[in-house]
């Protein structure tokens, strides 16, 4: 089966700097099979046969510990979370001057739709999808800074997401089809 681990944290504003390099051989150290990073933020595209996303979770979150010393939520979704997920952002949404759109990755501990009743949204600004696995966002730039969203950052909520703009997953799931082939 085909995944993703995505890595909350690392790599941002410099802290907890992970090289793409260790970290590869950090997954392939405790078994995990066609090891591919994508840009630097932690984001590793790798096989494994026969744990569960919870078991790989545990044993990746470990191995970073032990390999860099940090304690990094690891959040590992299937191909099929991914496609989920892919499928339900619309094809206008894009990352660029004029919008931001955000794939939150959810923990599993959060992941229900009811997440949204915790959020500030602003309809005539955000747009804010739940679907398994996520909260999807877009807002136009000219008005993000009015977005009810911006007052996530900081919450406890925000600290159970690990965020990647849609360009970024598009192109996770695009390495992951790659991979499945």
């Amino acid at each position: 089966m085909v995944y993703v681990a995505l890595l909350r944290g690392i790599n941002v504003g410099g802290n907890n700097k992970i090289d793409m390099k260790q970290l590869k051989q950090t997954f392939e150290r405790v078994g995990m099979k066609d090891v591919v990073t994508y840009i630097n933020t932690g984001n590793i595209i790798f096989s494994n046969e026969g744990l569960t996303k919870t078991e790989l979770s545990r044993i990746l979150e470990g191995a970073i510990q032990d390999d860099f010393g940090l304690q990094i939520k690891v959040v590992v979704r299937s191909i099929d979370d991914i496609q989920g997920i892919i499928a339900a952002i619309p094809d206008t949404w894009k990352n660029d001057q004029d919008m931001k759109s955000d794939v939150m990755f959810l923990w599993d501990e959060v992941d229900d739709e009811s997440v949204l009743e915790n959020l500030v949204i602003k309809p005539t600004i955000d747009t804010v999808k739940y679907v398994p696995g996520a909260i999807l966002w877009s807002v136009d730039k000219s008005t993000l800074t009015k977005s009810g969203m911006s007052k996530l950052i900081g919450t406890k909520l925000y600290k159970q997401v690990t965020v990647r703009n849609v360009n970024t997953a598009r192109k996770i799931y695009e390495l992951m089809q790659t991979q499945n082939s």
